[in-house]
């Protein structure tokens, strides 16, 4: 078999009752969990390295997902960097009966490609090809841009002046 690197993720599943919150809706924390997992398993193919988590960023929770729902996660890396994937994470959901999903979570997650010894290595470049592909690799670069003004920002506060 060919191997043969995938730039994008999908999970299908339908959400159990062990994910309930109060509420009666699937709760947050398994979304995020869920979410997790699925940009793993698309970075670490990316990459052919274990991968770790070093930034989840923007979470937006549109709308509730109900338990028995259909839950459909898609990860697709969206921007490389030498040793860096970020990815983007859509999350949708629908009753079974009806054919409509709706997007029900949004984020940006990025993950670090390490060796053996947890120290990071290159990963292979990722090049945008579609409009939509380079339109979510210049999200990204935004995303990059504004949180190294917040950091400059926040530096006066870390250092306790």
């Amino acid at each position: 078999m060919k191997n043969k690197k995938k730039s994008e993720v999908t999970f299908r599943f339908l959400a159990e009752p062990e994910h309930v919150n109060y509420g009666g809706k699937v709760h947050g924390g398994a979304v995020m969990k869920w979410i997790d997992q699925v940009a793993y398993t698309c970075a670490a193919g990316w990459s052919g390295h274990y991968c770790v988590t070093l930034y989840v960023g923007g979470i937006r929770f549109f709308s509730p997902i109900d338990i028995g729902d259909m839950v459909e996660l898609t990860a697709k890396v969206i921007y490389t960097g030498n040793t860096s994937m970020h990815l983007s994470v859509d999350v949708y959901s629908g009753d079974l009966e009806c054919a409509e999903m709706k997007k029900t979570t949004h984020c940006i997650i990025i993950f670090v490609a390490v060796d053996k010894n947890h120290n990071p290595v290159k990963v292979p470049k990722w090049v945008p090809t579609t409009e939509q592909e380079k339109e979510l690799e210049k999200y990204a670069i935004a995303l990059m841009e504004s949180r190294k003004s917040i950091g400059e920002k926040m530096q006066p506060y870390l250092r306790g002046e």
